[in-house]
């Protein structure tokens, strides 16, 4: 279980993000809603889809699963920075379904990051 654990982890955080880029590069109108109220659209919109792109990637390949980790943790962090300031919790009636995605994707980001911290160039001791 315990071997088999990060391995999921990464896989459910990459599957989140990369099942939300169809939203942003289809330019959705949920998604262009969100990027036009914080004043991102369209650029923001597509340079955030691309970086959610790379971060899924890095998540999958197991060297490079704390480089995806940080790179999610902070974009879904500006993200969660964007609902608690501009966006609110409820985006057009979802509930609050994805500002909870966005705190579990986050939660899980960290949690990788703590898994794989030795592999981190910058923190691993020489």
């Amino acid at each position: 279980m315990k071997k088999y654990l990060p391995l999921a982890l990464r896989i459910i955080v990459a599957l989140i993000l990369i099942q939300t880029l169809r939203f942003k590069f289809l330019a959705h109108p949920d998604s262009v809603y969100i990027f036009e109220t914080v004043g991102l659209e369209p650029y923001g919109r597509i340079g955030i889809g691309i970086l959610e792109l790379i971060a899924g990637i890095l998540l999958l390949i197991k060297k490079t699963a704390w480089a995806g980790a940080l790179l999610t943790i902070g974009i879904i962090g500006g993200a969660i920075i964007m609902h608690l300031t501009q966006l609110g919790i409820d985006i057009k009636g979802d509930g609050g379904l994805l500002f909870g995605m966005a705190v579990i994707t986050f939660i899980l980001s960290a949690i990788i990051a703590y898994i794989y911290r030795k592999d981190i160039p910058f923190l691993s001791k020489a």
